[in-house]
């Protein structure tokens, strides 16, 4: 059998967000899905509604959850954000 050289798409930096804990300018992408700032507009895709809507970050959080979420001792900084959300 030959090697492939197709790698399997990593989905980890997709989260599922609870639509119960996000307000409606939240779950319409017009609020940071975190924080809640609404400008400027939030533009970084932070993860998905369970309706399949994409939820958005401000500069800040997104850069805060990228920058953690990749270290293994904060893996679960995602979820723990929320939680304090």
């Amino acid at each position: 059998m030959c090697g492939s050289d197709i790698k399997n798409t990593d989905t980890t930096d997709i989260h599922l967000f609870d639509p119960g804990s996000l307000s409606t300018a939240q779950m319409m992408g017009d609020a940071c899905a975190v924080c809640h700032v609404r400008w400027p507009r939030p533009r970084h895709p932070l993860g998905d509604s369970p309706e399949g809507g994409e939820l958005y970050g401000c500069d800040e959080c997104a850069g805060f959850l990228a920058g953690h979420e990749d270290s293994h001792e904060n893996g679960h900084l995602l979820e723990h954000a929320l939680v304090a959300h």
